[in-house]
């Protein structure tokens, strides 16, 4: 399946360490998972955030330092994604859709001077796979 630019078949099961990109500078990016946990815990928001660490390797002028990116999930589109879906809404499936869409901004350049992303039902449905991009 492809997102994007974003070839999903190359993403690995296991999204607590991958790589991105590349980015729009060409530029691959390094990307750990750190935590899952509800936004209204930190932030009093209905969403389940879910944080990684990213940077780029490579000779020092062209390398990018550890930046943290949060990818916020809204609870109830989540819900709503998992009625469609069939799929359980689970921590695995939320740290998934949060990987995919964070793999979707490296490639297509958007939203990357960010460091909080909240997603919109549509960019759910499109990390799920749902939405075939235009």
């Amino acid at each position: 399946m492809r997102l994007g630019s974003a070839n999903l078949e190359l993403m690995p099961d296991n999204f607590r360490r991958f790589q991105a990109g590349p980015d729009p500078f060409g530029r691959i990016w390094e990307v750990e998972f750190r935590w899952l946990q509800t936004g209204i815990s930190i932030r009093h928001a209905d969403t389940v955030d879910v944080k990684f660490v990213v940077w780029t390797e490579g000779p020092e002028a062209d390398r990018e330092p550890k930046q943290e990116k949060i990818v916020a999930l809204p609870h109830p589109a989540l819900l709503a994604l998992s009625r469609k879906t069939g799929h359980a809404l689970t921590d695995p499936w939320c740290m998934k859709l949060a990987a995919r869409h964070l793999t979707y901004m490296f490639t297509s350049g958007e939203d990357l001077e960010k460091t909080l992303v909240t997603l919109s039902p549509a960019d759910l449905e499109r990390a799920a796979g749902v939405l075939q991009p235009a």
